[in-house]
């Protein structure tokens, strides 16, 4: 209804940046397909998690992780307090995130965020 109304779907701002990171944070899969499907950026960088990947594998919700990588997401991209999306669910202990993350080629050594790489989030 919002956005029929005008709502725009890339909208910044807020506690979680984008609505399509508030969607993905809390396993919201209908709505995310409906942003989605809607114009959101599948890339857009905001919030403390800094991607709906991020805010996803934050959550271990697989389905969206796996929604949001066959849109175009990027499973190596950086930002937010945790670095990355394998950083987010190491440090969260999501194991069937980090396989699912890992089986998409994810780079087990990328740096960044508040704890540096994914094995030391764990």
């Amino acid at each position: 209804l919002l956005l029929s109304k005008g709502a725009e779907v890339n909208a910044q701002g807020g506690e979680l940046g984008t609505a399509l990171c508030a969607a993905s944070y809390r396993g919201r899969d209908k709505t995310v397909e409906l942003l989605l499907s809607k114009g959101a950026d599948v890339n857009a960088q905001g919030g403390p998690y800094g991607s709906a990947l991020q805010a996803a594998s934050y959550g271990g919700h697989n389905k969206t992780v796996e929604l949001l990588l066959s849109k175009g997401a990027g499973v190596n991209a950086q930002g937010g307090q945790y670095g990355t999306a394998l950083q987010a669910a190491s440090l969260e202990g999501h194991d069937k995130t980090v396989e699912l993350l890992l089986s998409k080629g994810v780079d087990v050594n990328a740096q960044g965020g508040q704890y540096g790489t994914a094995l030391q989030a764990a």
